[in-house]
């Protein structure tokens, strides 16, 4: 029989917010804690190669601060000091801005940073590792688990562990999930995103950029230097087309679409693409286990806060098992789960509901719902209060914010 290891935690997924959760479980549990990460994958700073960027809001930043991430991000991570946003055809020889705004919270705080994935997991990765609490297991599935009234045992194709609870972290195609028996509503969007890096003539100034075009949102994230994320979502066949077009064709049809004020794109990185879908679990717990991140839910990318959902999962979920266990209270106990999934479910399913609205409001050519949605942009932005409310809640510092979200440790 092979040997058992006991941990308190079993977490399964190696992505930023299954590698974010491992160092807030083992700084709030304190000393003596056990905390295991498992991946199917590679655990290694190497691995991966995501290219896209993140936008990382005012409380997630605090979350990694909390965590002693940030400082090997903040070379790296771009503050966003406003947003514009036009609706127009492809066709348009202008494009008016019709929605601006300042990006920024009480005491000039931005209110959200752009950060490159590929510089994320690797300063969570490291984070971890440096933590003697962490096991990581990378390259080792989870095959199976089986739960009873006093933990969950967990089976590794070369090993077995025991937890007081297993998290599915392991991203929107959960195993874990599906093991679980936890359904999901779900469908998909007739779009692809499209993500790239380009270098541009002119400098952002930390500027981003939303285009609204009938084919789905085109959005300029800046980057560090003078570069930008592009974030775009375009109908499907058509996106095919253009990921099969020559570097020259592809930059052309970049500059179609790209902002005038940043001058010329005089570099075009790597281009990846993904099918955009929507899906919300059912249930965000199930016996003696829970889901985070992308498991829990997959959003449409329109507003680009799908990290930032998840490491609300994570501080979440940290704060409702620190106060389990001091408390002396079963930490994977029904009544400590039923805490997660009361504080989660509503912002799950209002996020995936809204996001999918806003997608469905402005990825169309009606002349009628164009000109209604264009005459709304335009009145708030005649109102500054309003947009400093939406500026709070796109931050996530609204509502009932777990501590890590607030800066302090859970």
């Amino acid at each position: 029989m092979r040997s058992q290891a006991a941990f308190d935690v079993a977490i399964g997924g190696g992505g930023s917010v299954g590698l974010a959760l491992a160092c807030a479980l083992a700084d709030a549990l304190g000393a003596g804690a056990r905390i295991a990460l498992v991946d199917r994958g590679a655990l290694s700073a190497t691995a991966g190669g995501d290219l896209r960027a993140s936008a990382l809001s005012a409380a997630s930043k605090r979350l990694l601060t909390t965590l002693g991430v940030w400082p090997a991000l903040a070379h790296a991570a771009q503050p966003v000091t406003a947003i514009d946003i036009t609706d127009s055809r492809l066709t348009d020889a202008i494009r008016p801005v019709l929605l601006s705004y300042d990006n920024t919270l009480a005491a000039e705080e931005p209110a959200s940073y752009i950060v490159e994935n590929e510089r994320l997991r690797p300063a969570l990765l490291a984070a971890a590792a440096a933590r003697p609490a962490i096991a990581l297991m990378g390259s080792s599935p989870i095959l199976s688990f089986v739960v009873d009234a006093h933990g969950v045992d967990v089976s590794l194709p070369d090993a077995s562990l025991r937890a007081a609870l297993l998290v599915g972290a392991d991203g929107r195609a959960s195993r874990l999930r599906e093991a679980a028996g936890i359904k999901i509503l779900r469908w998909s969007y007739p779009q692809t995103g499209i993500v790239t890096t380009v270098g541009h003539s002119q400098p952002h100034h930390g500027r981003a950029l939303q285009h609204f075009l009938p084919s789905g949102p085109f959005a300029i994230l800046p980057l560090t230097g003078d570069r930008s994320c592009i974030t775009w979502s375009e109908a499907s066949a058509t996106a095919q087309e253009l990921l099969a077009l020559e570097a020259a064709q592809f930059r052309a049809e970049l500059a179609r679409r790209f902002d005038y004020r940043l001058g010329e794109i005089v570099a075009v990185g790597a281009r990846a693409a993904w099918p955009l879908e929507m899906h919300l679990a059912r249930a965000l717990v199930s016996d003696r286990f829970a889901l985070v991140g992308d498991a829990a839910r997959v959003v449409h990318p329109i507003a680009g806060q799908g990290l930032n959902l998840g490491l609300r999962d994570v501080a979440a979920l940290t704060e409702v098992i620190a106060d389990a266990a001091r408390l002396g209270l079963d930490t994977g106990s029904q009544l400590v789960l039923a805490r997660y999934e009361r504080w989660r479910r509503l912002d799950s399913a209002l996020s995936a509901a809204s996001y999918d609205a806003l997608n469905r409001l402005f990825s169309n050519d009606w002349t009628l719902l164009r000109t209604a949605r264009d005459f709304g942009l335009a009145v708030l932005d005649q109102f500054p209060a309003l947009k400093q409310v939406l500026v709070a809640e796109a931050a996530g510092v609204t509502g009932e914010v777990p501590k890590l979200l607030r800066g302090e440790r859970a």
